[in-house]
């Protein structure tokens, strides 16, 4: 991906576009149609050369506060980041290289998240390192079960 082309000119316009000639009437949608695929790869599928992860993810942001559907876009992209990072599920043994990708992927979680909802990862996250999920979990999207009673739909 080429930095310089991928700021230049209206990206929104352009990602939307890109989007329509893939047949999707919203950027969620097409999210949506590959669900747990991480952002970065979203965006290469969009456009390897002119549009970047952040693009899609401010997009996806977008959507979600105009549908009031932020918790459930929060959830998303935790399922993304879990998808690219732990790729086989939670770690079985959390020694310290699956600890450090662990915590790497939560303070990322934290970090793409609204303000507004901050507070509630925080909590997400303490709940998640006192009470790891099972070896092998790996949500496929943000409606899985245990993704949904640590982050429940309503909006704050």
């Amino acid at each position: 991906m080429s930095a310089e082309r991928t700021w230049q000119g209206n990206w929104m316009a352009r990602l939307y576009e890109r989007v329509r000639e893939r047949g999707f009437d919203s950027l969620t949608a097409f999210a949506e149609a590959r669900p747990a695929v991480p952002l970065h790869a979203l965006a290469d599928e969009l456009g390897e050369d002119d549009v970047a992860g952040v693009q899609v993810l401010r997009g996806l942001l977008t959507e979600a506060e105009r549908r009031k559907q932020v918790t459930r876009f929060v959830r998303d992209v935790l399922v993304r980041l879990l998808s690219q990072h732990l790729p086989d599920g939670w770690p079985a043994v959390l020694d310290d290289s699956s600890r450090f990708t662990v915590a790497q992927v939560l303070a990322m979680w934290t970090s793409f998240t609204p303000e507004t909802h901050k507070e509630r990862v925080r909590q997400a996250r303490a709940a998640l390192r006192a009470s790891p999920p099972s070896p092998g979990w790996r949500p496929l999207g943000p409606d899985d079960e245990l993704l949904r009673t640590l982050l429940p739909d309503e909006e704050v």
